[in-house]
């Protein structure tokens, strides 16, 4: 590689490993080993085209998923198939009803898709109205709903969820959004395909970015209707999914154990670093994620590690959302509260 390539090279790739990049909500560490070494080989394969249309990945998430595989659609990230769905069920001039705050793409796709956003404020401790959501959703075409939410982390039980979604015209799709649903204990997750049974307009969208680690290979899937996903598929960009894709899916399936163990090791970071904020007089609210979110509550915190250099999500109102990292990005946020302190 010359001195030029080693620049550019340099400029565009991120450190795989940053414990002061806590702003994307990205994994904290670089890729297994097993999906590294898949990876590294599929580079010799960069010269020829993947899939016309990308069959071998969606029978493989649906084999791993137990998931039908005539309901699953496919995108660029969890955002590629939300903008999928936008295309396919609104038109301009439509109205899409989210939480405030909310995952920064939902008001930008809406923008792309020339959709109206109707935005319903989240309560104190960082939960959905859901009856000011559903009362929202009666005009609306799309409902977009995080759980866990984004930023706050918060979850609605089954049962709320459900009655919810009783309460939603069946012609107005509703995007389930669970981007971060490998951080969620079993006993609070809902099965999809069973949501969709009773709800056919739920779309569940789900990523590889987040608990997998892959956002910068742009994975994600959804399950919804067979009616919607045979739709979406007659409309999927030939070629349009990499090699890479099926390859570190792949991967990363075969070493589900070690996958399962990093999910471990950053649940149990952010209880640690919750329980510290706690005991320092700090409140977030119950992040079943792998970020925290914190409220402003007579603060600004992006006053608060403005000196620290620290990279976090920072919203109009003062509050932040800060990834979990691994031990020093705790220590670094925690230092940079202590300092801040009256």
């Amino acid at each position: 590689m010359s001195a030029a390539e080693r620049s550019i090279a340099g400029d565009v790739l991120p450190p795989a490993i940053d414990p002061l990049a806590l702003a994307l909500n990205e994994n904290p560490f670089p890729p297994l080993p097993a999906v590294r070494s898949a990876l590294i080989g599929s580079i010799d394969a960069a010269n020829r085209y993947p899939e016309f249309l990308p069959e071998r990945l969606r029978q493989l998430i649906g084999a791993h998923a137990c998931l039908p595989e005539d309901q699953l659609l496919l995108g660029a990230g969890a955002t590629g198939v939300v903008m999928e769905v936008l295309r396919a069920v609104a038109e301009p001039g439509d109205s899409i009803v989210m939480a405030s705050p909310t995952f920064d793409g939902y008001p930008i796709l809406a923008q792309i898709a020339r959709l109206r956003s109707v935005c319903v404020p989240l309560d104190e401790d960082g939960h959905h109205d859901l009856d000011a959501l559903a009362d929202a959703s009666a005009e609306a075409r799309v409902v977009a709903l995080c759980r866990p939410h984004n930023p706050t982390g918060t979850i609605e039980p089954a049962a709320d969820v459900t009655r919810f979604l009783g309460r939603v015209p069946a012609d107005t799709t509703v995007l389930f959004d669970e981007a971060y649903i490998e951080f969620v204990a079993p006993e609070h997750r809902i099965d999809p395909v069973g949501l969709i049974a009773q709800f056919p307009n739920v779309v569940v969208v789900r990523t590889f970015s987040k608990a997998y680690g892959l956002a910068g290979l742009r994975i994600g899937y959804g399950v919804g209707s067979a009616e919607l996903a045979k739709a979406l598929w007659t409309n999927q960009l030939p070629f349009g999914t990499a090699i890479t894709s099926l390859i570190g899916v792949a991967a990363s399936y075969d070493a589900q154990d070690q996958l399962l163990q990093r999910i471990r090791l950053i649940t149990a970071e952010r209880r640690y670093l919750r329980m510290r904020l706690s005991a320092m007089g700090v409140y977030s609210t119950d992040s079943h994620a792998n970020f925290v979110y914190l409220p402003p509550r007579g603060r600004r915190w992006r006053d608060t590690f403005a000196d620290s250099g620290l990279q976090a999500r920072y919203y109009d109102d003062g509050g932040a959302r800060i990834t979990v990292g691994a031990r020093e990005s705790t220590l670094a946020v925690l230092s940079a509260v202590r300092k801040s302190r009256p």
